[in-house]
């Protein structure tokens, strides 16, 4: 049955490319639609991007419409679009295709450096699991706290220690600018640190049970080298961690946009913010289109290299399934966890009990002391009570978000064929770019923050979901239930959702905290949660300019998402051992 449902996949790709079809379609239509959902006049908008300090007259409004064609609507200028005229900017008047390619090389070229560094980190992770497993000494399971701290780092905040600390103070690599190699060094460490440790601790939870599989216990037993267990381990595991790469390079090259404004590099994402927030549609389509274009690419790659990882196995329906042995928890699991959540709980308490809207300006970025343990801000608001009093909004609507996100992740991935497409199209959209439209047609707002998020934020839990079970629907109990009269949901229940559902939560915990990050983005911008609200992302977004001023106006807000972390992380490996 498998053989043959893989079989029928191969001959006929239809349903993930009429996905892909239909999926960019619509994506580029409500791109297209961007000026007339905003609610506001697009002649407006683009005069005051052209001239920010100029008074907008009648006059000056009507030689715009009539410049730009923007009484004909949107479908005109769509169809023009569709007809292959790229155009000229609608703000500068230069034309988009050149604009588009420069950016478009500078995001692969900082693309690749961030790769190599998300590799090199997702090695040194699970390095210790695969020296220990391929000697068969690994009886001991892992906290992974380290993991959890690294990819709960804010990429924004790191761009802004590293451009302070490498760049300014050291003087090692340029912080501003992108002339060289040499220029692409710091944004590659703050974009591929973070990824690189989520990447790794899901590799790193998954190495035990290759290494406890029958062949690689025989393979101990005659001798062969640990080099053979660790490739072949490593070639067992990495199927199911490939998908995650999808998301993780589209997110280098169109979500890189703080960064690229810390650092100056005009890339991708930077012109396809500016473009969306001036209205430029001209650019901002075509750079939505290259964006689809890359993300179907990187699709394509990642499924061409999983089925050669796997092989005959795959394609013949004789895959084992992993299995994750009982190893023993370490000692030190339940006093991370506690210290963890004692921390948390003792600055919530303690931040509750203050005002956290009571400005004075007389105490404006002062150090931490008795008075004010974590400091105040630029306003002279303190810095404990903010936290204390966003902990909730902050934990509720990232635990919301990432519960809807991963459930709808899980139901769309369960039928791999019919949202392959959708999922590759899906994730070239920044959440940005998301939230302009959502808040077109919504306002600005924390629920339309959410559903923003929620809009692009399943896309790595599908991708996860179709690859986990395409692995678990070949292995042979599969085939050996069906053929005992086992039906769908016998095999849903007893074999599929248990196979996915642990990897399924690990990756949810571990991207909580980027989560929480892009919701304080899009409130940044003016699409979610408004000031003078108290929201830890809010919090570090708003103190991100005073980092090499008054660090410690970042410590609190950081400190509290890593700790989440690592509480989050530490709670589900107790849970799922206990049980």
């Amino acid at each position: 049955m498998t053989a043959t449902h893989g079989s029928a996949a191969r001959r006929f790709p239809w349903p993930a490319a009429l996905g892909r079809v239909v999926a960019g379609a619509a994506l580029l239509t409500a791109v297209g639609l961007l000026p007339w959902l905003s609610g506001t006049d697009p002649a407006l908008t683009v005069l005051r991007a052209r001239s920010a300090d100029q008074d907008p007259t009648a006059q000056q409004l009507d030689a715009i419409r009539a410049q730009l064609d923007l009484d004909q609507g949107p479908l005109a200028h769509l169809l023009h679009w569709l007809g292959g005229d790229a155009g000229v900017s609608w703000v500068s008047g230069e034309a988009v295709l050149p604009q588009i390619t420069t950016a478009l090389s500078v995001s692969l070229t900082l693309m690749l450096g961030a790769l190599v560094v998300t590799l090199l980190v997702a090695a040194l992770v699970c390095a210790r699991t695969v020296v220990l497993g391929s000697r068969r000494r690994l009886g001991r399971g892992r906290t992974g706290t380290t993991a959890a701290v690294l990819a709960s780092l804010p990429k924004f905040l790191l761009a802004s220690v590293l451009a302070t600390v490498c760049g300014v103070w050291w003087g090692w690599f340029p912080s501003s600018g992108w002339e060289g190699p040499q220029w692409m060094v710091l944004p590659s460490l703050a974009l591929g640190i973070p990824s690189g440790a989520m990447i790794g601790g899901m590799l790193d939870q998954s190495l035990p049970a290759a290494f406890h599989e029958p062949w690689a216990r025989t393979a101990h037993a005659c001798g062969l080298p640990p080099s053979y267990l660790a490739r072949n381990a490593l070639r067992r595991t990495l199927p199911g961690v490939l998908p995650q790469f999808l998301p993780t390079v589209v997110a280098l090259v169109g979500g890189a946009v703080a960064v690229e404004k810390i650092f100056n590099i005009p890339g991708l994402g930077r012109l396809a913010l500016d473009s969306a927030i001036a209205q430029d549609l001209p650019v901002l389509q075509t750079t939505t289109l290259a964006l689809v274009l890359l993300g179907v690419a990187a699709g394509v790659v990642v499924r061409l290299l999983r089925h050669a990882l796997l092989g005959r196995p795959l394609r013949d329906g004789a895959l084992p399934t992993l299995h994750r042995p009982r190893l023993v928890p370490p000692r030190s699991l339940r006093w991370i966890a506690g210290g963890c959540a004692l921390v948390l709980v003792g600055l919530v308490v303690a931040g509750l009990l203050r005002d956290p809207l009571h400005v004075d300006t007389a105490a404006r970025l002062l150090r931490p002391s008795a008075a004010h343990p974590l400091g105040t801000d630029s306003l002279g608001r303190d810095l404990l009570a903010r936290l204390g009093h966003g902990a909730l909004r902050t934990a509720g609507v990232a635990f919301g978000v990432t519960a809807v996100s991963a459930l709808a992740g899980l139901l769309l991935g369960m039928v791999p064929r019919a949202s392959a497409g959708l999922t590759e199209v899906v994730s070239t959209l920044p959440a940005v770019l998301a939230g302009l439209l959502i808040a077109g047609v919504t306002g600005p707002s924390v629920f339309g923050a959410a559903c923003a998020v929620c809009a692009v934020g399943w896309t790595p839990y599908a991708a996860q979901t179709a690859a986990l079970l395409e692995q678990e629907r070949a292995s042979g109990h599969i085939a050996a239930s069906v053929s005992l009269g086992a039906g769908r949901a016998h095999l849903l229940r007893r074999h599929l959702l248990p196979a996915v559902g642990p990897a399924l939560l690990r990756n949810a915990l571990l991207r909580l905290p980027t989560t929480v990050l892009v919701l304080a983005s899009l409130g940044f911008l003016g699409l979610g949660e408004q000031p003078p609200t108290p929201e830890w992302g809010r919090l570090l977004s708003e103190n991100q300019p005073y980092v090499e001023l008054a660090p410690w106006t970042v410590l609190g807000p950081a400190g509290a998402l890593i700790l989440l972390s690592v509480l989050a992380v530490t709670g589900s490996t107790l849970g799922r051992r206990e049980r």
